[in-house]
């Protein structure tokens, strides 16, 4: 939230949801919500507090992780499908998405959606992120629709 705002200066609106709270920004154009994006009452709030659509929605969500592979990375592509979904609702038409998914073999139909819905779609694998990492980053442009 804080490159975000950085980004965006005084003239945007950045918003961020989470199931734990954060510090206060001082800034009013940054605002969080402490809900669960799997609720849709906290779909309901974010959409309330937008001007309009959003240009652009970022997600790292990531399930409590336990251990178990196969559950892990089911729990995150659900995590990232629901993101994605979320992004449908509240973006504006051409807005980007970008989101954190873990490799597995879940990934390739998260992609084929991904790509139903966006017109350019990239993998993206930080530098700050680990090489051993199954994390990478994946990045929609331009919404198809909205």
């Amino acid at each position: 939230m804080q490159v975000s705002q950085e980004i965006v200066g005084e003239e945007g609106l950045v918003i961020g949801v989470d199931l734990n709270p954060i510090r206060k920004f001082d800034s009013e154009n940054v605002k969080f919500l402490i809900g669960d994006i799997k609720n849709p009452e906290t779909l309901s709030t974010l959409q309330s507090k937008l001007k309009g659509k959003a240009d652009v929605v970022l997600s790292d969500v990531s399930p409590n992780v336990s251990g178990i592979w196969e559950v892990d990375h089911a729990r995150q592509i659900d995590l990232a499908k629901t993101s994605i979904d979320i992004a449908k609702k509240i973006l504006k038409k051409d807005g980007a998405f970008f989101g954190k998914v873990f490799q597995g073999d879940l990934l390739e139909d998260f992609m084929k959606e991904l790509r139903s819905s966006f017109q350019t779609v990239k993998i993206v694998k930080p530098k700050a992120s680990r090489s051993q990492s199954s994390e990478i980053y994946v990045l929609g442009l331009r919404l198809k629709f909205s």
